[in-house]
């Protein structure tokens, strides 16, 4: 995710964005505040061997030629979007152009 926002913001620096080690309090990414003005996001990263939400996720893909979103909601929740990451990112990228 860092090389990501690295890659999209090339006006920042590697001291803008940093990764945390696992353990650590806070956000996974740690952005300065020159790049919180790019990306205005607080990151949580996971890798997991398995989530089911992929299985859903690729059910929308098949729906046609736009891109691909799915809506979740857990009960008592707010309901949340999935889309791809290079998606989501050129999104943040259109929006600081514009």
């Amino acid at each position: 995710m860092r090389t990501k926002i690295l890659d999209k913001f090339p006006q920042l620096t590697a001291r803008d964005v940093k990764s945390t080690t696992m353990g650590e309090r806070g956000a996974d990414i740690q952005l300065s505040e020159a790049a919180y003005e790019f990306f205005p996001y607080n990151v949580e990263c996971k890798s997991l061997a398995k989530v089911a939400i992929y299985k859903h996720y690729e059910q929308a893909t098949s729906h046609g030629t736009g891109e691909p979103v799915l809506i979740i909601k857990q009960n008592g929740s707010k309901p949340l979007a999935v889309i791809d990451l290079d998606h989501f990112m050129m999104l943040v990228k259109w929006e600081r152009v514009n």
